[in-house]
C-alpha cells in the first residue's frame, strides 16, 4: 500500500496537509485527476462528519451545562479541529469509492 498523503514529518505547511501526492510510485494510479476532482469529498463526506460532531458536542454540552453561549463556545473549537483533522480521511474515503465504481485499468494489450 503506497501513501496518498505525504507523511506527518515531512508536512511543513496547509497545502502540504491538503494536497495528495502525484500518485501510487507502484502503478502510477493518479490520486487527482483534475481540478476539483475532491471537492464532493469536501462537502460530502467532511461537512458531514463535522456537523455530526460539532451538533453532537453543541447538543451534548447544552445538556450538560444548560448555557448555550458555552455550549457554542465548548463546541466550536474541537469542530474546526475535526475539520481539519479529517480532511485528508474524507480525500482517502472518496478516492478508495471512485476506485472501486470506477477501477481506472491499464488498455489491455
Amino acid at each position: 500500500m503506497s501513501p496518498v498523503f505525504r507523511p506527518l514529518r515531512r508536512t511543513r505547511s496547509l497545502y502540504d496537509w491538503f494536497t495528495p501526492l502525484d500518485g501510487c510510485p507502484r502503478c502510477g494510479y493518479a490520486y487527482e485527476r483534475e481540478d476539483g476532482y475532491f471537492l464532493m469529498a469536501v462537502w460530502g463526506v467532511q461537512y458531514g462528519v463535522v456537523a455530526l460532531v460539532g451538533l453532537g458536542l453543541g447538543f451534548g454540552l447544552l445538556a450538560a451545562t444548560g448555557s448555550l453561549v458555552w455550549s457554542i463556545v465548548g463546541a466550536a473549537v474541537p469542530t474546526a479541529a475535526v475539520g481539519l483533522l479529517f480532511v485528508r480521511y474524507a480525500m482517502a474515503f472518496y478516492l478508495a469509492l471512485d476506485h472501486y465504481f470506477d477501477p481506472h485499468l491499464p488498455p489491455a494489450g
